[in-house]
């Protein structure tokens, strides 16, 4: 579980009790209820807020990879979940061999924002209509480019906005379904599947 928030000033460092970390527990513990104990959850709190060009979420989420792996063994089968900036390091950190798949909740992207090494990683991208924070066209547009490399698909969520308030089952529960699907083989959510089938751009 990789959270957002953007940064305030230079070097900040990240609260247990900011809102862009509280927003994930209720997701993390929706995926630890239909793991149904067959799946580690873990949340990852970032060294550092924000995202600047000498260290970004991508190389905490990297580092949190390296301590599963010294913890749980090496090439665990890992889904990444993040939202906001978390969710753009999600997709830049899908190319790791141990992770399957990546669901990106209203993720602050650019279009460029391509994985180096995919190989066969299915990654969701969730995103409002509404959001005025990160752009959903260039979410869309990402995903776009991303649908050419690896299995993607794009949900819009009609009326949700950045923070995910409004609609917040319907993030959560796609993350769940996603990372269930993903790493379990299991899920009867009627979106996952119309994603599973090879549907690149479903809204809902």
């Amino acid at each position: 579980m990789l959270h957002g928030g953007a940064s305030r000033r230079e070097n900040v460092m990240v609260s247990p009790t900011q809102l862009s970390v509280v927003r994930m527990v209720p997701i993390a513990k929706k995926i630890a209820r239909e793991g149904k104990g067959e799946l580690a959850v873990f949340r990852l709190l970032n060294s550092r807020r924000g995202w600047d060009s000498t260290h970004t979420p991508v190389h905490d989420a990297r580092w949190a990879l390296q301590q599963m792996a010294n913890r749980l063994g090496e090439g665990l089968p890992t889904c990444l979940i993040g939202h906001s900036l978390g969710g753009r390091a999600a997709i830049l950190t899908a190319d790791r061999p141990e992770v399957k798949g990546a669901v990106a909740l209203a993720p602050w992207v650019y279009p460029t924002d391509l994985p180096t090494r995919l190989a066969g990683q299915r990654i969701l991208i969730v995103h409002g209509s509404k959001d005025r924070i990160a752009s959903p066209k260039r979410a869309f547009e990402l995903s776009r480019r991303l649908s050419g490399l690896t299995p993607t698909a794009f949900v819009l969520v009609e009326g949700a906005k950045h923070a995910m308030l409004g609609r917040h089952a319907i993030f959560s529960t796609l993350a769940a379904e996603w990372a269930t699907a993903t790493l379990l083989g299991r899920s009867a959510h009627p979106v996952i599947s119309r994603a599973e089938a090879g549907e690149k751009f479903l809204e809902i």
